[in-house]
């Protein structure tokens, strides 16, 4: 069965750093795009960022997060990350890696990213 687990979460003053991980498991990694997302208490879960499972289209961000975020993979470590940058407090929320397959999108259980000084 298809298995996402995040880490890498935590708090952090703002204008820092943090990468998260997402370890995938029971599906064929390579064949599919791959997303974070995030929700913050009292909202509704929002993309932060997705990439191609080809090099055919380049990673896509929400516009907060342009120039401050990055997404990438590995397709041998069956991991995706997301490299955070600049981080504010407006970016603390739960974070979440998702997959689209076979009509129906999975979930991590989440890390939790704290902005705060």
């Amino acid at each position: 069965q298809v298995q996402l687990v995040e880490s890498g979460g935590g708090l952090v003053q703002p204008g820092g750093s943090l990468r998260l991980s997402c370890a995938a498991s029971g599906f064929t990694f390579s064949d599919y795009p791959m997303s974070w997302y995030r929700q913050a208490p009292g909202k509704e879960r929002d993309l932060v960022a997705l990439i191609s499972n080809t090099l055919a289209h380049p990673p896509d961000y929400v516009d907060s997060v342009k120039g401050r975020f990055t997404i990438s993979r590995d397709n041998v470590k069956n991991t995706v990350y997301l490299q955070m940058n600049s981080l504010k407090p407006e970016d603390t929320a739960v974070y979440y890696c998702s997959v689209y397959r076979s009509r129906v999108r999975y979930w991590g259980p989440g890390t939790q990213v704290t902005v705060s000084s």
